[in-house]
């Protein structure tokens, strides 16, 4: 297996595990998350650890699909706050197997609307929400 999928599905279980520690390992001393929805953006392993750290809600991981190559990788994962699915994208920028940069983007779900419907499919698992 490629060494950095590895340490991304360390990073993951560790995620959910609650092993701070672990969990923040796959980052560089002076990396940067940043939030293009919100505009936060968070400079450096400790801080991103203190932000995730004092979230208030029950979280919960699970990985639907991690791909890239090189310095490069995409993780896909369902994020359940205190029960409540949110879908995450996390684009991770590697240099010396430590993620640099992570830009990190969130979507909470949404009905559908009654004319997409008529031609949709439910995803695995899903039901189709109507809005």
């Amino acid at each position: 297996m490629d060494p950095t999928r590895a340490a991304l599905e360390a990073h993951w279980r560790t995620s959910e595990s609650g092993d701070s520690e672990a969990e923040h390992a796959i980052y560089s001393d002076d990396a940067i998350l940043d939030y293009p929805q919100s505009g936060e953006r968070f400079r450096g392993r400790t801080t991103i650890a203190a932000q995730r750290g004092g979230h208030p809600a029950e979280r919960h991981f699970t990985v639907l699909r991690i791909a890239g190559s090189g310095n490069l990788w995409v993780s896909e994962c369902i994020i359940t706050y205190d029960g409540v699915p949110t879908y995450s994208v996390s684009v991770m920028q590697f240099a010396q197997e430590k993620v640099v940069h992570e830009t990190q983007y969130f979507a909470d779900t949404f009905g559908a609307p009654a004319w997409r419907i008529a031609i949709a499919e439910p995803m695995p698992g899903r039901q189709i929400e109507r809005a």
